[in-house]
């Protein structure tokens, strides 16, 4: 389970800045340290390389990566509101840390103040001969780096920002969300499949948002310095007030320092993450679906292929209910299967519940949960496909409806057996 310090860090590694800064130091001290290296040039290399037109070479990178740098910037803005706009603007965080973006975009600013970094120091003469011959050097390794990242921008452009290219970043990223929780279902803590004993008191939150990231480690650190055991209720995900518990403590804790530091094991913030909030993901990928589902879009292929995408996503799911058991005085609730069918397909066979298309797909896709996972699908598979049918009992015409009826139901063990459409 990730500390506190370790998530934020991870999380800030991830911004655009924290890459464009890196290069950008990197470039200013390439085009210091020229110098430097100089007494470790033979002087007959002088003589053979022409180093003279380096300040020429430098002027045309500094003016052209400028703009470059400007338009590329300009180009990803467009990308991301398109991407609000046309899927959700809850996957514009997953373009904002796409990595050849931000490689992209530091390549191209680190080069533009190399090059002007080298023209200040040309013009003061700071270099020698020799020491113009190591920026001549470093100069031509910058441009091949600033050609390379052109190629890989300009293949990035193809895709970037389009609805296949979003909805595969959401799908990937609920994936390696459920997947990771699913490995750790209890965050390190002990399994709380039960009621909190009525006995325990209720810690409130201070803060109005969501929890993004819960320092399971520190929550025990604390309990055990106490002495008692905590049964946390606020998961990443929760929404929580100044009236919500963050967790439940066996008997009244009057240290106020301890109350702090339990309190500042929750990170709250005003959206909700996908790190540690496999349900997020789910509820992004469902929520672009209602959007295409809307009159104003009328896109039902895009519905279709997202019940394609969620079948492969809650797939993964895998009982690993004997999982490790790190803190041993935190109690931690699981997700559920049910949880997870509720926030993918009940957007869809809401929204959907018009379009006899969606509703079929709707319908074997929960049949196809139920038979890849009789004992964890089935069930909460059945009620989603009872609810979507009542639904579309009420929307679709007398003709279209007999079609859903022809569907078999999702029953508890029952296999797959229909057809592919």
């Amino acid at each position: 389970m990730t500390s506190k310090v370790g998530w934020l860090l991870v999380r800030h590694l991830r911004k655009v800045w924290v890459r464009v800064t890196a290069f950008a130091l990197l470039a200013i001290v390439t085009a210091g340290v020229a110098q430097l290296i100089a007494p470790l040039i033979p002087s007959a290399w002088i003589e053979k390389i022409g180093a003279d037109s380096v300040d020429q070479v430098l002027n045309i990178l500094a003016s052209s990566m400028l703009a470059v740098t400007t338009f590329s910037l300009a180009i990803a803005i467009s990308a991301f509101a398109s991407a609000a706009s046309n899927a959700t603007p809850r996957a514009t965080a997953l373009l904002q840390e796409d990595p050849t973006a931000q490689n992209v975009l530091a390549t191209f600013l680190g080069a533009f103040l190399f090059s002007l970094v080298g023209i200040i120091a040309l013009q003061a003469g700071y270099y020698s001969s020799a020491g113009r011959l190591v920026l001549f050097v470093a100069t031509v390794v910058v441009i091949v780096l600033v050609v390379m990242a052109l190629l890989r921008w300009i293949s990035h452009l193809m895709t970037f920002g389009r609805m296949g290219d979003t909805l595969d970043r959401v799908e990937a990223t609920a994936i390696a969300s459920l997947e990771n929780r699913l490995e750790n279902p209890f965050l390190g803590g002990r399994p709380l499949l039960t009621e909190v004993p009525g006995s325990c008191i209720p810690l409130l939150s201070c803060e109005v948002g969501y929890v993004l990231h819960v320092d399971v480690g520190k929550l025990n650190t604390v309990a055990e310095s106490l002495q008692i055991k905590v049964w946390l209720r606020a998961v990443p995900g929760s929404f929580m007030h100044q009236a919500s518990p963050l967790l439940y403590v066996e008997r009244e804790v009057r240290d106020n320092e301890a109350l702090r530091q339990l309190r500042a094991a929750f990170t709250i913030g005003p959206e909700r993450s996908f790190e540690q909030d496999p349900r997020f993901g789910l509820i992004v990928i469902a929520e672009i679906a209602s959007r295409a589902l809307s009159p104003a879009v009328n896109d039902p292929g895009t519905a279709i292929s997202i019940l394609g995408r969620l079948v492969r996503i809650l797939s993964c799911w895998k009982d690993n209910q004997q999982s490790r058991i790190d803190y041993e005085a935190v109690f931690v609730p699981p997700i559920t299967p049910a949880e997870l069918i509720v926030d993918a397909f009940r957007p869809i066979v809401r929204d959907g519940a018009a379009c006899v298309e969606v509703q079929i797909r709707v319908q074997k896709s929960l049949h196809a949960l139920a038979a890849i996972a009789p004992d964890i699908y089935a069930e909460p598979a059945s009620e989603m496909a009872a609810d979507a049918r009542s639904r579309a009992r009420d929307a679709l015409t007398e003709t279209e409806y007999p079609l859903l009826e022809q569907m078999p139901a999702a029953k508890v063990g029952q296999p797959a057996t229909h057809e592919k459409s």
